[in-house]
Formats: structure tokens, C-alpha cells, sequence
């Protein structure tokens, strides 16, 4: 009940704990009407001014005024109602006010003007500097574009005052005021302290964050983009009073051409569609909105369904026109106004900007695709953005076209698919029709049934694969080309090899039939030699180099051979003795062999790849090695370079496991810039950049492995592999965690969690992706969302029968979580749950840091009373510490037991118990002591902490000295000087007090 005025201020200050948004805002609404009631106009003001700042925070400018205005009156006739806190408040809202008469169109700027002049009159004669009345003559010129120059020059070059908005937001509109200019280098280096998290306030760095995106695109710097994007938009996502930096995130998403995380950002925001209280505002929002959906539009998805205004379904088109009209109307509106076309022109600046980027920006999410063109549904695979010299081109006569697919495959050269592809697009759509000049139709029919094979063992649809293979080899029969039929039929024998042993039986019949293949190679060669046999007529009529082509065939019936041999070998264990063993290595020597005496390099790398993965396997790290550097060498020897990727990035995977992440990191670079010149559409680009990625980690490259592992799990989720993109984003979250930057890690692990995302995903992945983001989330100290999370984790893992330790981990986390969201009843019934998990599956590191943490927690927030229950918390992790023996493997006890003492001083401190703090703190020195070289920092920690209730607590500070002169000099010979300086300062700090 509201019916005293006490009431009305303890629910104020209930409400003022609330996150911004409309409960807060209705609550401030009608607290200020329960204030009016009492004829205590101290209660009014404060709950005036609440009502003030639910408005200026939830968009709502457009009613400041009104309120601000009531407290203007009882400032002037009841002055002492005011607290120091909310009489400062008074002048620092004049500016408030200036800034939401701009956002209303309907105001006349005379009236602005004439309200500043008020500001400057009241600072006069109140005594406080000018500096804030030529800030918001600033905004106003800058709104306008009328006398922006000088009206910048009077701001900036007057001294700062304590009413002086906050030096984040002046530094925003200084950036900005360099951007309109044109100067965005100029802009970023005087936002840097903003960007770089050394200036903030509850509206920054998110507002420069929104507005830095653009310019750090235009300059190339697009991991920085990245960054602010996945960051900033965290902090403005859903609020109304962010809707222009909302928009602003839209543009860079269509600019960036994000398209599809453009959609998720719209669907994400969509209430703010009816967010109406501060029009200049939602000019910006309806702006970026308009941009991304004029873009889906220009490429034709005008019919893809969006999130709009609630109350029907939208479609792209339909949306942009109903954005479009508002957006002229307010845009026009302001313009009449201001008298000027600066609205408008700013408006029309950013409709006409197109996109900053060839390519997507991988930002790192699991997003939706963008939608596609229909017109590209069945194109060819399109060319390399830069071509090399490496690069063929496509023909536009068919003729020539056929030669060149032939030539290139000949050559074993990638860039033959597109050729392939544009060949059977031709003759598809009667752009082309057969011509004998590029010899039998049979012929180009066989051909392109081996290319269909090809791409549908790509697809793993394998027994449609074999069916286009013996398709093509009964054409090459009866063409008379049997050694073309023969590798045919080899090929399609191999590609039908399990991959595990499911169908023993059948691969045993592949294996004989493939050993008669083998036999009717050695046949065919005895009776005529492949380098001398004259050319047949289809040969001689398609201008096949008959030599080459048979020798060529020769090896793929080998080289199938050994491919069956090494996928059995591959599935038996290393240890396993048996056959397989024995025909891999027969197989593959006999590749070699021949490929050797019949001078095919290629194929002698071939069998080294082979010998090196089955090497690698048994643990014969050594012997992959050199057979993957000895396969580059006869690649290189081979003039076939393209084929020089995959030894590379195979090679790369070897030097990872040997902590070589330098001469990884350039196998990998090498491997990627040969895939794309030469156009091969087939290598695995996605995992090689998850290599990368992984290897500029340990570099220390974190900036690179951001770009390279945002890049593969854009790959993988474009390949349709959501589990492979799921686990290169963890990957990426704990690079973006390592290097300080845990907002952006964030921001990937939820991406991760959304609906669609999740349900692509195994139950222990989401778990994963939970356990990951819970903990972010307590690193951001955004507890209540990181417990939320806990929760929602504890739920899964509850029904693992078989993983008890990890329901043990998730309970002890779950209640620290709740605890730090101070959710006590919840925190402590988790805690009870956790121990009762411990007593099934023990886990003495996470129960003995959760009671350590409610020990700290407890005695922070219940104050008295707190310290006996938070030395109960620490007496039960000491006895969950005498039941580990000492020497428990892989747990440190020694630290544990040093942390538990050490805990226990800082409790008995805060209750002033000092000779019992001294106490622990020694016993936490003594403990810390045994453990060696790991033991100096904790023992140097607990040695400052014993000389501060030395020296404070008991007024010891002559021992306090003495033990820290002792400590410091420890450090230094262990190696740890910063520790040293620590123990140092506090040393000196002892020394320049007066002592008796």
C-alpha cells in the first residue's frame, strides 16, 4: 500500500533497480501520481525525477519536458525539498530537455532556442560555467546544419564544468562531428579512449560503437567491426531508447553484406516498431531498416517473409514501402522545421551507400543465410574473385570450350569443373548441340557421366555415383577405349568401400573384383605397352594423347586399388594384426612402383599421402612427416602445383601436434592461396581455416584466429555441417575469451542457442555451448542472465545416468551463480544439491571453490550474522579436503587447503577477529609453502594480506614491515618481480607512516 510517503520512496527505490522498459516507466507513472497525494513535495521531486529518467532512457523524449517542467516550478518555490544530489540534478536535465525538444518535429526551433537561453539564463545566475549551453547550441547547429563550424569551435574550446556532460559522450559527439566531415581517420582516433573501454557511462560505449562501424569498414578495418557489431549490439538489442543505434547496426549488416544476421536483428527488435515517444530517433531506426530491406529488394527476394509491426505478416517489398512512407513523412517533417534539408540529405546519404564489401564479413554467428537468387540456383560454380595465372577460362565456343575441359582434365587441374558444368549447362538449355569436331557423342556423353560421378560421391550419394561410372565405362567400351572403361569401373568399385565394417561381405567382393581389374591392367599392358599403342578412332577423333591418356588410366586402377586398401587398413585398430595391413602396404608399394617407372610424380605423392595418414594413425609421427615433405617435392616435379593443398594442409596438422604453429600457419596459408587460384572447388577450405585459426591462436594471433575461424564456421553452416560450425564457434569464443574480449565471446555462444540453431545441434554440443555462455556471462558480472543459463543447463545434464561428475560441476556453478544474482533461497538449495551430487560423483575442486565463494558472498551480504555462517561454508570445505588424499592425482590439495585459509582471514578480518585472521593468514603461507615453485604467488598474496592485519588491524606495522622486506626479496628470487613491486609499495606505504 502506497498510502505514506515512506511507502512511495521505498517503492521508488524498488523501481529504480528495475532495467529500464515499459514496467518500469508505467510504475514511475504512477508512483508520481501516489507522491502527489501527500503534501510532501520532497517526495514529488524524487519521484519526478524518476519519472524523468524512465522517459529519457525507454525513448519516451517527447514527455520529458512536460515532467521537467513540474520540477522547474518546485525548484523555484520550494528549494529545500531538494537534496544536494537532486538540486544538481535540476541544471544537469536542462540539457536533457534541449535534446528531446529536437527529437519531436512539431516543436518550433524558436522554441528550442528560446529554452537554451533559459539554461543560460538559470547557469548564470546559479554560477556555473557555459560549456553545457554551447554543447547544446552545438546539437542544435549540428541537427540543422546551420552554423555547425562555429558553433563546434564555441563548444570545444570552453573548459569542461562539473554539469559538463560525461567526457564518453562528449568524446562521441567530437568522433561524429569528424565523420559528418568526412574525416573518418580522424573520427577513430579521437573515439579510441570510447572504443577501447577507457571512457564510459550507461549509454557508452554502445552509442560510439553503433556509430564506428561504418568508418572502420570504409578504412578496412574489419575486424574491429566485428567486434563492435557482436559487442554493441548486445547492449542496444530490444531498447527503446536505442533505436537509432539499432538502425545503425541494420545498415552495417546490409553494408557488410550480412544480410541474413540483418533479418535476426530486425525479428530481434521488432517491438520497436511501436516505439513512437522520440521520432528523431526512429527516423535513424526506420532508416537502417529501410537500407537492408531496399537491398533484399534490389536482389530480387522482395517476396521473403520479415519481421514488421505486429498485427500481419510482412514481406520484404511491403515492409520497405510502409518504412519508406513514414520515414519521408518524419524526415520532411523535421526539415520544415529546421528550415533546412539536412534531415533529408543525411536520410538520402545513407539509401544511397552500397555495400563496403565484395564478400560477406564472417562475423563469427550462427545466423540465417541470406536468401539467394533464384536465377543462381542452378548456375555454374562461379570463378575466383581475383584470377591467378593459374585460373582457365571459360570458352564461349563450344568447341573450344570441350577442349579446354579436356585439356584440364588431362591435367588433373580443378578449374576442369566449372568447364564440365557450363559444358552440360549448354547442351541442357540447346545453347549448344553436339558437334563432331570434338570426336563421338559418345564420347562427351561418357565424360560427362564420370563428372556426374564426381559430384555425387562429393555428396556421399555413392550407388549413384557407381551408376554413372558404369554408365561411362560401357560408353568407353563401346567406343573401344578400354583402359578409360577399366579405371571407370575401378573407381566406381572404390567409392563404394564402407567406411566402417558393417558390409565385410560386400567389401570382400570388391576387393576380388578390383584384383581382377588389377590383372586386366597387367593384361592389357603385356599385350600392348602403354607408351606405344597408336590412338583408336574415337582417341584419334577427340585428339587424345593416347600415351599419356592410358598411362593415366594404368595408375587410377592402381591407385583405386590402394585407395580400397588404405580405407580398410584405416579401420582397423593400429595394434590389430591380421591381412589388412599386408595388402595396404603391397597396394600402395605397388602405386609407387609403377607411378616411378612410368615417371607420374603425382601419383608416387599420391602414395606417400596414404603411407603418411597410416603412419600418423599408429603414432609414427616421424615417418608422416617426411613421407608428406618427400610427396610436396614430386609435386613440384609433377607441374601439377594444385595438387600441392592438401599434402600442405595435411602436413600443417603434423607440425600442430608438434606445438610448430609458425610452419603450420604458412603450410595452411600456401595450401588456401592455391585452392583459390587454381580454382579448386573441392578442397576442404573450411576445415583448413579452423586449422588456421587454431594455429594463429597459439601464436598468439588472436586477431587472426578471430578472422580465420569466423571464416570456417561461415563455410561449414554454407555446407550445411551445423555441428563442425558449432564446434569451430566454441573454438572462437574461447579465442575471444583468451584475448580479453569476452562480450564478443558472448555474443557468438548465444548466437549459438537461438531456437533453430539449437535444434540442429546433439544435446551434449548445447550443453557445451550452455556450460561456455553461463560462464561468460559471470565473467561480464551479468550474474542474474549467467544463473538463468545455469539453470536452464542443470535441467539437461539432470537425466545423464552415465556423466555424474558433470551434474556435480553444473550443480556447484549453479549455485554460485544464483548466489552472485543475489537468488539466495535458490542459490542455497543448489548448494545442498551440489553436495549431494559431490557424495555420488565426487568433485573436490568445484565444491571446495563453491563454498569459498558463498563463504565470500555470505559474509559480504548478511554482514554479523554472515561471518559465522560463512566460517560454516568454510568448515565444510575443509572437511571435503581431509577426505582427498594428498597425493589425489591431478588436484592440487595444497592450493586448495592455502585458499580455504586464506579465505578464512579476509571473513575474520571483515568481523575485526584480527589475531584469529593472522592466524589463517600464516596457516594459508605455511600450506602455499609445500607447494613448491606453483606456491610463490598464492604464498606471496597471503604474505600481504597476514602484513595488512599486521599493520591495520593489529598496529603491528614494525612486524608488518619486517615480513614484507623478507617476502619481496623472496619474489624476486623466484622470479616473480611484480609481486615483488606489490609487496614493495605496501612496504613503503608502512614506512612513511609516523610509528611511535
Amino acid at each position: 500500500m502506497l498510502d505514506t510517503p515512506e511507502a512511495v520512496v521505498e517503492a521508488l527505490r524498488e523501481n529504480h533497480d528495475r532495467p529500464h522498459g515499459t514496467q518500469r516507466t508505467v510504475t514511475a507513472e504512477e508512483l508520481v501520481e501516489a507522491a502527489e497525494v501527500f503534501d510532501e513535495p520532497d517526495t514529488l521531486v524524487t519521484a519526478l525525477l524518476e519519472l524523468m529518467t524512465a522517459y529519457e532512457f525507454t525513448g519516451e523524449q517527447r514527455k520529458s519536458p512536460v515532467v521537467f517542467a513540474r520540477l522547474l516550478k518546485l525548484w523555484d518555490t520550494a528549494p529545500k525539498s531538494f537534496s544536494a544530489w537532486e538540486a544538481h540534478q535540476v541544471f544537469w536535465r536542462f540539457k536533457w530537455v534541449t535534446t528531446s525538444l529536437l527529437q519531436v518535429p512539431e516543436m518550433p526551433l524558436a522554441t528550442v532556442r528560446g529554452w537554451i537561453d533559459t539554461m543560460r539564463q538559470r547557469y548564470e545566475e546559479a554560477g556555473h560555467g557555459m560549456q553545457p549551453v554551447a554543447a547544446m547550441r552545438h546539437h542544435v547547429a549540428a541537427h540543422t546544419g546551420t552554423g555547425v563550424d562555429d558553433a563546434y569551435d564555441l563548444w570545444v574550446t570552453r573548459p569542461r564544468t562539473e554539469l559538463s556532460d560525461c567526457e564518453a559522450c562528449e568524446t562521441r559527439h567530437r568522433a561524429w562531428h569528424r565523420v559528418a566531415a568526412g574525416d573518418d581517420a580522424g573520427a577513430l582516433d579521437t573515439w579510441g579512449p570510447v572504443l577501447a573501454g577507457e571512457q564510459g557511462c550507461s549509454e557508452e560505449p554502445q552509442m560510439s560503437q553503433a556509430r564506428a562501424l561504418l568508418p572502420l569498414l570504409r578504412l578496412g578495418r574489419a575486424d574491429e567491426a566485428r567486434s563492435h557489431h557482436l559487442t554493441g549490439y548486445r547492449r542496444v538489442r530490444g531498447s527503446t531508447g536505442m533505436q537509432h543505434e539499432v538502425g545503425l547496426h541494420l545498415e552495417f549488416c546490409a553494408l557488410s553484406r550480412n544480410e541474413g544476421r540483418g533479418l535476426e536483428v530486425l525479428a530481434e527488435n521488432r517491438p520497436l516498431f511501436g516505439a513512437t515517444g522520440a521520432p528523431l530517433d526512429r527516423l535513424g531506426f526506420l532508416t537502417g531498416v529501410e537500407v537492408l530491406l531496399a537491398r533484399l529488394v534490389e536482389d530480387g527476394h522482395g517476396e521473403t517473409p520479415v519481421a514488421g509491426p505486429p498485427g500481419r505478416n510482412w514481406t520484404a517489398d511491403g515492409l520497405l514501402a510502409h518504412v519508406r512512407a513514414e520515414a519521408d513523412r518524419l524526415a520532411a517533417a523535421f526539415d520544415a522545421r529546421n528550415g533546412t534539408t539536412t534531415v533529408g540529405d543525411r536520410r538520402r546519404e545513407r539509401l544511397a551507400r552500397r555495400p563496403l564489401l565484395d564478400e560477406p564479413l564472417p562475423l563469427g554467428l550462427r545466423t540465417a543465410a541470406a536468401p539467394r537468387t533464384a536465377a543462381g540456383a542452378g548456375a555454374a560454380p562461379a570463378a575466383p574473385a581475383v584470377a591467378g595465372p593459374g585460373t582457365p577460362g571459360i570458352p564461349e565456343d563450344f568447341v573450344a570450350l570441350v577442349a579446354e575441359a579436356r585439356r584440364l582434365n588431362h591435367l588433373g587441374h580443378p578449374g576442369d569443373t566449372r568447364l564440365w558444368a557450363r559444358i552440360a549447362e549448354r547442351l541442357a538449355d540447346g545453347s549448344a548441340a553436339h558437334d563432331d569436331r570434338v570426336g563421338p557423342e559418345e564420347l562427351l556423353r561418357a565424360e560427362l557421366a564420370e563428372e556426374r560421378a564426381y559430384r555425387l560421391r562429393q555428396k556421399d550419394e555413392d550407388a549413384e555415383s557407381g551408376a554413372e561410372l558404369e554408365t561411362a565405362a560401357g560408353l568407353y567400351e563401346e567406343l573401344g577405349m578400354e583402359w578409360r572403361a577399366l579405371a571407370a569401373r575401378a573407381r566406381a568399385l572404390a567409392w563404394t568401400t564402407g567406411e566402417d565394417d558393417a558390409d565385410a561381405e560386400r567389401d570382400g567382393a570388391v576387393r576380388v573384383r578390383l584384383g581382377r581389374l588389377v590383372r586386366e591392367a597387367e593384361r592389357l599392358e603385356d599385350e600392348a605397352p602403354l607408351t606405344g599403342e597408336k590412338p583408336g578412332e574415337a582417341e584419334a577423333a577427340a585428339g587424345v594423347d593416347v600415351a599419356a591418356d592410358r598411362v593415366l588410366a594404368h595408375l587410377t586402377v592402381l591407385y583405386a586399388d590402394a585407395y580400397t586398401a588404405y580405407q580398410e587398413a584405416m579401420r582397423r585398430a593400429p595394434e590389430e594384426s591380421g591381412t589388412a595391413p599386408e595388402r595396404f602396404r603391397e597396394a600402395v608399394g605397388r602405386l609407387r612402383a609403377e607411378a616411378e617407372r612410368l615417371g607420374v610424380p603425382h601419383q608416387v605423392a599420391n602414395a606417400r599421402q596414404f603411407v603418411a595418414d597410416e603412419a600418423g594413425r599408429r603414432g609414427d609421427v616421424a615417418l608422416a612427416e617426411s613421407e608428406l615433405r618427400a610427396a610436396l617435392v614430386d609435386v613440384e616435379a609433377s607441374d601439377r602445383p594444385w595438387r600441392g593443398s592438401r599434402p600442405r594442409a595435411l602436413l600443417a596438422q603434423i607440425m600442430l601436434s608438434r606445438q610448430e604453429p609458425a610452419e603450420a600457419a604458412e603450410l595452411l596459408h600456401r595450401a588456401l592461396a592455391d585452392a583459390v587460384r587454381y580454382d579448386d572447388a573441392d578442397f576442404p577450405v573450411a576445415p583448413t581455416y579452423s586449422l588456421l585459426g587454431h594455429a594463429s591462436s597459439h601464436l598468439g594471433d588472436h586477431a587472426g584466429a578471430v578472422r580465420h575461424l569466423s571464416e570456417a564456421a561461415a563455410l561449414f553452416d554454407r555446407g550445411g555441417e551445423h555441428e563442425d560450425a558449432a564446434g569451430v564457434r566454441l573454438q572462437l569464443a574461447d579465442v575471444l575469451a583468451e584475448s580479453g574480449r569476452q562480450a564478443d565471446a558472448v555474443a557468438v555462444l548465444e548466437s549459438l542457442l537461438s531456437e533453430e540453431s539449437a535444434a540442429a545441434l546433439d544435446e551434449r554440443m548445447v550443453a557445451q555451448i550452455r556450460l561456455s555462455l553461463a560462464r561468460g556471462l559471470r565473467e561480464l558480472e551479468e550474474y542474474l542472465p549467467s544463473a538463468e543459463e545455469f539453470l536452464r543447463l542443470a535441467g539437461t545434464v539432470a537425466g545423464w545416468e552415465d556423466d555424474a561428475p558433470i551434474r556435480t560441476l553444473v550443480t556447484a556453478d549453479t549455485a554460485i551463480a544464483l548466489a552472485l544474482a543475489d537468488r539466495w533461497e535458490a542459490a542455497e538449495a543448489a548448494y545442498e544439491r551440489a553436495f549431494t551430487a559431490h557424495a555420488e560423483a565426487p568433485n573436490p575442486p568445484l565444491i571446495v571453490r563453491m563454498t569459498r565463494e558463498f563463504a565470500r558472498l555470505t559474509a559480504a551480504a548478511r554482514e554479523a550474522e554472515g561471518v559465522e555462517d560463512a566460517l560454516a561454508h568454510l568448515a565444510r570445505a575443509d572437511a571435503v579436503l581431509d577426505a582427498v588424499p594428498a597425493d589425489a592425482e591431478g588436484f592440487a590439495v595444497w592450493y586448495e587447503r592455502g585458499e580455504v585459509h586464506y579465505r578464512r582471514a579476509r571473513v575474520l578480518t571483515e568481523a575485526e577477529r584480527f589475531e584469529e585472521a593472522l592466524a589463517e593468514a600464516e596457516a594459508a603461507i605455511a600450506v602455499h609453502e609445500g607447494g613448491g615453485e606453483h606456491g610463490e604467488l598464492p604464498r606471496a598474496e597471503a604474505v600481504r594480506f597476514a602484513a595488512l592485519v599486521e599493520g591495520n588491524g593489529l598496529g603491528r606495522t614494525g612486524d608488518a614491515i619486517a615480513r614484507l622486506t623478507t617476502a619481496a626479496a623472496r619474489c624476486r628470487r623466484a622470479g616473480h618481480p611484480e609481486a615483488a613491486q606489490v609487496l614493495d609499495a605496501l612496504r613503503q606505504d608502512y614506512l612513511a607512516r609516523p610509528r611511535d
